[in-house]
């Protein structure tokens, strides 16, 4: 028996219905890290219904060319000739974010589309304002070359009320005001903000059907299914304790169930006690420190017995967020960090 990861197709279509009804803007949808843990062949909703798929490395780029002939943005770009030769030859849209890259990508001899990455202020990835201006300069003459759009991203999105959003978005506006297409919603954006959205807008977390805010009330409904059986059922005494470090301890006679997932799986090592597991839909708490290969629940308030399946996340009544809050970590993190081990299976 193993951990088993079910992807649900009804959720991918229903949660890119909900970017389609926020916004009339192109989809860019992100399935960079194997469509953030969800295996880009169990995402063919996405990869189907958006526009354009985006993924951050060349190796990604590959595995999706030999499932789709859709539009693939390489959001990292590239940073030599053969790399650049090499998204050429996959038919790749290529972000030029760094000075260097200009000058490489204006020496090839043959048709490249490109998007261009502002820096409006995350200071991670993009050009300064004068690079900017200047790489318009340089590429307004060379007729291979077609400039796609113009984007920037968020540093603060997930915040609703944080100032840098606005000030990020004004700088945005100015530099771009006389440019056609443009992007610069993330998921956060594209549900909080619909003056953000311009020509394309980039969803990712919500997708997948997680919240990129505290809270959610956006109708995104959960794509990813994580569950386990339950291995072994045991009655520990008062005093007690369980697992590595003796990190709980029994105030009362306390039933014990065993599930066959641990961070081995990637189920958080660092889920605190109290983490909710949904188990005969009950939830029930995590009990001691989470092992390799299984977590220990105190399940005194539902009858289970072993082959009985608990569900991590994934399910209406335990979203993957809550697990996150109390792991304190975000659901991305969680999402993409499922291993090798686990079962993928596709989904109603």
């Amino acid at each position: 028996m193993s951990a088993v990861a079910v992807i649900s197709q009804s959720a991918l279509t229903h949660n890119l219905s909900v970017v389609k009804r926020k916004s009339s803007a192109k989809i860019v949808a992100m399935v960079k890290a194997n469509a953030y843990g969800h295996h880009l062949n169990l995402v063919m909703p996405l990869i189907e219904g958006a526009d354009i798929l985006a993924v951050s490395e060349l190796a990604e780029v590959q595995k999706l060319r030999r499932i789709t002939d859709r539009p693939i943005l390489l959001l990292s770009g590239v940073h030599s000739s053969q790399e650049l030769q090499q998204a050429i030859d996959l038919d790749c849209q290529i972000v030029l974010h760094h000075r260097l890259q200009i000058s490489l990508i204006a020496k090839y001899d043959k048709a490249i589309r490109v998007w261009v990455k502002i820096d409006t202020g995350m200071h991670r990835l993009g050009l300064s304002q004068d690079e900017y201006q200047q790489c318009l300069l340089d590429f307004e003459s060379n007729p291979l070359i077609s400039i796609e759009s113009v984007m920037s991203h968020f540093a603060c999105a997930d915040a609703l009320v944080n100032p840098m959003n606005q000030k990020q978005l004004k700088t945005f506006e100015r530099l771009t005001n006389n440019t056609n297409n443009r992007s610069m919603a993330n998921s956060a954006a594209i549900l909080s903000n619909p003056d953000t959205h311009f020509d394309f807008v980039r969803p990712g977390i919500m997708l997948y059907g997680a919240s990129p805010f505290s809270d959610n009330d956006f109708d995104l409904q959960p794509v990813m299914q994580l569950s386990a059986p339950v291995i072994s059922v045991k009655t520990i005494q008062t005093g007690e304790s369980v697992g590595y470090g003796a990190t709980w301890t029994a105030d009362k006679a306390t039933t014990i169930a065993i599930i066959g997932i641990g961070y081995g799986d990637g189920y958080p090592r660092h889920a605190k006690n109290g983490t909710p597991v949904l188990i005969n839909n009950t939830l029930c708490p995590l009990v001691g420190r989470v092992s390799m290969d299984m977590i220990m629940i105190n399940v005194n308030d539902v009858k289970v017995v072993i082959g009985d399946t608990a569900i991590l996340w994934g399910d209406e009544k335990l979203r993957v967020e809550t697990v996150a809050t109390h792991s304190d970590t975000i659901s991305y993190e969680l999402l993409t960090g499922v291993s090798n081990r686990v079962a993928f299976v596709r989904g109603a």
